[in-house]
């Protein structure tokens, strides 16, 4: 008897485990035959669905903290929003995921990226990684060349895959070409507090990425982190790169430099790293992917 009643256990077991399974696989599945669209945020509803699609990513599934408004809200926002351009992607398939957009039935945002033209910054206080690295020295060494700030950037995670991603960028990239823009700013973030857990990853970026001096941005020095904590021959690219965030390591394809020191972010629970694009580094093969024709 004992032995049937382990058998029958065993089955129910099991069974509820493949069931289990089931609907965790089908909850998480990319979805399939989207209609998708990238163009920027034309009302302030459609900036709050961005902040919404943000605050589900940040805050939800990754490791910032909220403040009380944050939470009550249930968007992520500051003053910065008022000032920058968002672009979106929408789900146009009615795949019910995403933010839907108010009074629309079959468009849900499921990606985003906030971007901030130079002139905008300047007439309103500066660029927010100003708060993290000194940008005056770069300002000053290229008067003539037109920044655009990018941060922000956040795609619902079931849609997380190489096709949204690009088509996210080609939106970016059509932006940046009509407004003529001749160096990309921003800041990257890895997934953790303790600079001592992505050692590797901080120190192949030293080695490999830093700036040269035309294009180098420093830590604010209250700020400051070391990233030069391993030596270059000690370090194992590989595993480096395996480390490395997937946004981060499209920059550096794309031919991006980087900043010199790492930041700690509290709010959001991150490392950061300061990310500088001249355009005119911008590898053919990308520009040529990322144009829409």
């Amino acid at each position: 008897m004992a032995n049937i009643n382990q058998k029958i256990k065993k089955y129910i077991s099991v069974k509820y485990n493949k069931q289990k399974l089931s609907i965790k696989l089908r909850f998480n599945r990319e979805p399939q035959n989207v209609n998708l669209e990238t163009r920027l945020a034309k009302t302030k509803q459609e900036i709050r669905a961005a902040q919404q699609l943000r605050f589900r990513v940040f805050y939800k599934e990754l490791s910032a903290n909220p403040s009380l408004l944050t939470r009550f809200t249930r968007r992520d926002r500051d003053t910065f929003d008022k000032i920058c351009d968002h672009m979106l992607v929408i789900d146009h398939s009615n795949k019910k995921k995403g933010v839907l957009l108010i009074g629309k039935k079959r468009e849900n945002v499921v990606g985003t990226y906030r971007l901030l033209p130079q002139r905008d910054a300047e007439i309103n206080g500066g660029f927010y990684s100003q708060d993290e690295y000194n940008l005056a020295p770069l300002l000053e060494k290229h008067p003539n060349k037109k920044f655009l700030e990018l941060g922000r950037s956040c795609v619902l995670k079931t849609y997380r895959k190489k096709s949204t991603i690009e088509f996210l960028w080609q939106g970016v990239w059509t932006y940046i070409e009509e407004n003529n823009f001749d160096v990309m700013i921003g800041c990257a973030s890895f997934q953790a507090t303790d600079p001592k857990e992505i050692a590797l990853p901080l120190s192949f970026l030293y080695h490999n990425s830093l700036a040269p001096d035309e294009w180098r941005v420093r830590a604010n020095s209250s700020r400051f982190v070391n990233m030069n904590m391993i030596n270059k021959d000690q370090i194992d690219s590989r595993e480096a790169l395996k480390k490395m965030p997937p946004l981060l390591k499209g920059y550096l394809r794309l031919g991006a430099y980087i900043g010199d020191g790492a930041v700690i972010d509290k709010q959001f629970g991150t490392i950061d790293v300061f990310v500088v694009m001249p355009r005119n580094k911008v590898e053919k093969r990308f520009v040529d992917k990322f144009t829409i024709k």
